[in-house]
């Protein structure tokens, strides 16, 4: 795929979303930190469902770490692998009060030595909260960039990098939104929505549906 084509497809993508962003919900970059550790193999949906409630019990490090692990629990056993995540909440609430003043960095070395953070968390920290241009590649983006042709790549990390050297610089900041809405919503895993699709005449897919 060449640049111009690139160009077009981000300039539809923001025509039809000028300010996309995530769909998780927060009020401050700690809600969004913890929500976004909570979300692996979770929906935003069961997410959401669960941190309305929480967030209004305890949205600071002091008061989830109040909790203890038990007391997470209660409010996301609805979420996969909560008792894993429990602890890892916990853990990264103790740091961040130990290491950072209760301050969510904003670099990656730092967000990746929380306990339950990784490179995809980090990314989606650095990229929606502090607006870094990271890309934060999940199994939608990683289908979307392949199939596409925009960014392809074997692997997450390579997809992430060919995201970052392929996509305009203009649209950077914004690209992990838009890729990632339109995986879900419209370039969808088993079969894709091409005939509502805004790029279908610019995506290089050659198993193009008609609905």
């Amino acid at each position: 795929m060449n640049r111009i084509k690139r160009e077009e497809i981000f300039r539809r993508l923001r025509a039809e979303n000028p300010n996309p962003t995530t769909e998780l919900e927060f009020n401050s970059t700690f809600e969004l930190l913890i929500a976004v550790i909570l979300s692996a193999q979770a929906t935003d949906v069961s997410v959401n469902k669960a941190t309305r409630v929480l967030y209004k019990v305890a949205n600071t490090p002091e008061k989830i770490l109040s909790l203890g692990v038990d007391g997470l629990k209660s409010y996301i056993k609805t979420i996969g692998l909560f008792n894993t995540k429990a602890e890892n909440v916990i853990k990264t609430c103790a740091a961040l009060i130990e290491r950072h003043n209760s301050i969510v960095p904003d670099n990656r070395e730092a967000l990746e030595a929380l306990p339950g953070v990784g490179r995809k968390t980090a990314n989606v920290v650095l990229n929606t909260a502090f607006r870094q241009p990271a890309m934060a590649v999940d199994t939608h983006i990683f289908r979307v960039s392949n199939r596409t042709g925009i960014a392809p790549g074997k692997n997450v990390l390579e997809v992430e990098k060919n995201l970052l050297k392929f996509v305009p610089r203009d649209y950077l900041l914004d690209a992990h939104h838009w890729l990632i809405l339109h995986g879900r919503y419209t370039c969808v895993a088993r079969k894709p929505k091409c005939g509502a699709c805004v790029i279908e005449d610019l995506c290089e897919y050659k198993d193009k549906t008609a609905d």
